[in-house]
């Protein structure tokens, strides 16, 4: 059975080492171009460099998305780019476009190459011609059944990698490949754009009554026709451990250190416990399932591991996320008066209770004692978002470690 990496997103460098310290074995992460996540905050040069540098100190590797699908006018840009990246070093590119990827061979030859599930990568015979022209890892489309993953890598070579997506939201497109918001909003869904068109709710107008909106129904339970719920299979570890799959993947670039952290907690966990002792896994399955709703999801779903999704696999009555904690921030240094430098995310107050959620599985209960600002005067909450802090819970902590309130 092989070893699974897991691979976890990150959309900055606070958010890459949470990950990091939560339990990532690699970490996916996004320029300031040619990733389709252009309005994620993503990274500057420097930032991944830095990141790079933090990951790597950990025996972590990173890769960076390039993945949008190129026009003429990016072809320049993107060389210009690769060069750079040429001198920060990450271990991977991960790369849609064929294109793109014969630039990145002839500018950086020594970067792994990886290749998109924007390419729609949904036979043995694609993954062959992609090693063939050296790639290293192909990422599966998302249509593909665990039986069909188990058929490419019965018929691929043993070095070429298959990575996989086990967690996070769905895009309701074949592949990704979306032109939705391209013609609503005029933003590219395939260039880094896209406004997720499919999360909203839709009516239908005659042409000879314009004004009178008829809802679209479906099955009675709404509108929300195109809205997927999110995909989960920390409860079918052992399918995708004994499948063949090298890396499993979770989406989310646009997504807070709270998510970041807990979904890296809980699949370190549960991929861990299994390869230790199946029995393990079984039994610490309440703990999995319990923490990994604590972050935001739209609810859950196999997607399309196990056969044909059907319409349960849709939400058709809302477009929200079931929210069980908000994010307060992540510890930071401890100064000589045994306070606790925080950049504060959300509201909370002295008085009240909060966790403290720690890298090795631990939930700390705790209630807040000091808050001081970042003049050293105290204040009783603290109201503003990205606030400077200094704080005092009634015990010791470590750097990283996340703070949240539940709901």
């Amino acid at each position: 059975m092989r070893k699974p990496e897991l691979l976890i997103p990150a959309s900055s460098l606070e958010v890459l080492k949470t990950a990091v310290i939560f339990g990532a074995d690699a970490v996916y992460i996004g320029g300031e171009a040619f990733g389709l996540r252009a309005k994620a905050k993503n990274f500057s040069m420097e930032d991944m460099k830095d990141g790079i540098a933090f990951a790597h100190q950990y025996g972590v590797k990173v890769y960076v998305t390039a993945n949008i699908l190129a026009h003429n006018l990016d072809l320049d840009g993107v060389e210009a780019y690769f060069k750079e990246l040429k001198e920060i070093g990450p271990d991977a590119l991960i790369i849609a476009d064929p294109g793109v990827f014969m630039i990145a061979k002839r500018v950086c030859p020594e970067i792994e190459l990886h290749i998109s599930t924007q390419a729609n990568n949904t036979n043995y015979e694609t993954y062959l011609f992609w090693h063939e022209l050296g790639a290293k890892r192909v990422v599966t489309a998302r249509e593909l059944s665990l039986d069909e993953i188990r058929e490419i890598r019965a018929h691929i070579p043993e070095e070429l990698e298959i990575e996989t997506f086990v967690h996070g939201a769905m895009c309701i497109s074949y592949s990704g490949r979306c032109l939705l918001s391209n013609y609503f909003t005029g933003r590219d869904a395939n260039r880094g754009a896209c406004t997720h068109p499919c999360r909203w709710k839709y009516s239908i107008v005659e042409e000879t009554r314009p004004g009178e909106y008829m809802p679209v129904y479906e099955n009675e339970r709404g509108t929300y026709i195109f809205n997927s719920k999110d995909l989960c299979m920390i409860e079918h570890i052992p399918e995708l451990m004994e499948s063949g799959i090298d890396s499993f993947k979770i989406e989310g670039r646009m997504k807070t250190a709270l998510y970041v952290a807990t979904v890296a907690r809980t699949y370190r966990k549960a991929m861990d416990d299994y390869a230790r002792d199946p029995k393990l896994y079984e039994q610490n399955m309440p703990w999995y399932k319990e923490q990994i709703s604590n972050c935001t999801y739209r609810q859950f779903t196999t997607g399309f591991f196990f056969g044909k999704p059907d319409e349960t696999t849709q939400i058709y009555d809302s477009n929200t996320y079931v929210k069980e904690y908000t994010y307060l921030g992540i510890v930071g240094e401890r100064n000589e008066d045994g306070l606790y430098r925080i950049e504060q995310r959300n509201k909370f107050s002295v008085g009240e209770e909060i966790e403290i959620m720690k890298p090795n599985g631990d939930n700390l209960t705790v209630t807040v004692k000091q808050i001081l600002g970042e003049d050293g005067n105290p204040q009783e909450s603290a109201p503003h978002p990205k606030q400077i802090l200094w704080i005092d819970l009634g015990c010791a902590m470590d750097s990283y470690d996340i703070l949240r309130r539940a709901e």
